[in-house]
């Protein structure tokens, strides 16, 4: 997700951002584990319902406030759900009403290995309590609060070979969302060109981030794939998800 240009008054790693990244942190560690522990599955279903509600909701606010305050071209070229974050809202929507192996899989390497960077270096203009920063955190934020819930509080877990598989598919995803940039002159996923912010992933010209940020990917993949396979690897006992038993 991408705002525009507006004040600059949004400092990385001020005040307001970190009491940000301490609301994702504090809901994203604690909503799953206390859901978990009630072992009620209307809870979980009702919780996973107001996730799911959140996040819809803030999207919508932000395509109209984009809307609204845009040119249509700049709509097309800015605001479109085409950043990992942008469909990530809505993989993670579906896997929390109506969950599906492959779609928990991508939402939860995009959203750990992914939109966990976003609200670590904000591609953010304006600072609270403007509704750009409500929306953009909320987003974000309930990415990585609602992935977390399908495998803390659902016990949905990444299957053998799933690291590969995302990343497949998430190169399929980044050759086409490269096409529609070429088509639209738009910088969705910033492949055409570095983001404004204070980023330290963007240190190189272009094209050259674009290959080390496909390295820093498949690192963070592993990061986040690794509770997994230890788990597989040393805990001498199956895992299961509740999706094993479901025929699709």
């Amino acid at each position: 997700m991408m705002t525009p240009e507006g004040s600059d008054s949004f400092e990385t790693f001020g005040a307001s951002h970190w009491v940000a990244m301490g609301a994702v942190v504090l809901v994203g560690a604690g909503l799953p584990v206390l859901v978990r522990a009630a072992r009620s599955q209307r809870l979980t279903r009702v919780v996973a319902w107001v996730l799911a509600t959140v996040l819809l909701g803030s999207e919508a606010v932000y395509l109209w406030q984009s809307w609204i305050t845009q040119s249509p071209t700049e709509f097309v070229q800015k605001a479109l759900p085409l950043h990992i974050c942008g469909i990530g809202i809505f993989l993670t929507v579906w896997v929390l009403l109506a969950p599906r192996q492959l779609l928990y899989e991508v939402a939860y390497f995009w959203g750990l290995a992914g939109t966990v960077q976003a609200i670590l270096t904000p591609s953010l203009s304006d600072d609270f309590p403007s509704t750009w920063y409500f929306t953009y955190f909320i987003n974000h934020g309930a990415i990585v609060v609602g992935v977390l819930f399908a495998t803390v509080a659902m016990g949905l877990r990444p299957k053998r070979g799933a690291m590969l598989r995302i990343a497949v598919i998430t190169n399929v995803y980044l050759l086409c969302v490269a096409g529609a940039n070429w088509l639209l002159g738009a910088n969705y996923m910033f492949l055409s060109e570095p983001p404004h912010g204070d980023s330290p992933f963007f240190f190189l010209p272009w094209p050259w981030y674009i290959v080390m940020l496909e390295g820093v990917g498949l690192g963070l993949m592993m990061i986040v794939y690794m509770p997994f396979w230890l788990s597989r690897t040393f805990g001498g006992k199956k895992q299961r998800s509740p999706l094993d038993d479901r025929r699709d």
